[in-house]
């Protein structure tokens, strides 16, 4: 018998209405149970982890991140941009505090800002589509910043 503690994601044989449930026949299966979420965090590098999952598929991780793929609406076209910090995600005020890239998190990137439209943990990669895009004098401002600090 496999111990699939807290990440079992079966429904347990529950009856929406309540009442008597007879006893289950048989064993949760593995292929059931999930695992803790990846949370993929903003950092220096890009750093994955490779996993196996049911039917031998190979899903890859994403950890740790600093570039995103970013689509310009405008031009048609995808661009490899560095992220700069989280600014918020609506799934949950925390992440963005912590530093948590998840599916609908507004990053600030080098070009503007956008909304991650991928799912970090699950993909592998960051894609992002541009929603405000900064002006020449605006980038050119955070250059003069980071060079004094």
């Amino acid at each position: 018998m496999v111990k699939l503690l807290s990440y079992y994601q079966g429904n347990d044989l529950k009856k929406p209405t309540g009442g008597y449930r007879p006893r289950p026949y048989k064993v949760k299966r593995k292929c059931l149970g999930g695992g803790p979420p990846t949370l993929t965090r903003l950092g220096e590098e890009v750093r994955v982890k490779i996993t196996r999952d049911y039917g031998g598929t190979r899903k890859v991780r994403l950890l740790e991140t600093n570039v995103a793929n970013v689509y310009i609406p405008d031009e048609k076209k995808c661009v490899k941009v560095k992220i700069l910090r989280i600014l918020e995600t609506p799934s949950n005020p925390e992440f963005a505090r912590r530093g948590i890239i998840v599916k609908g998190a507004v990053i600030d990137t080098e070009i503007g800002k956008a909304i991650v439209t991928s799912r970090p943990g699950q993909d592998g990669v960051v894609n992002a589509i541009l929603v405000e895009r900064k002006t020449m004098e605006e980038r050119r401002e955070e250059k003069r910043k980071k060079k004094k600090s």
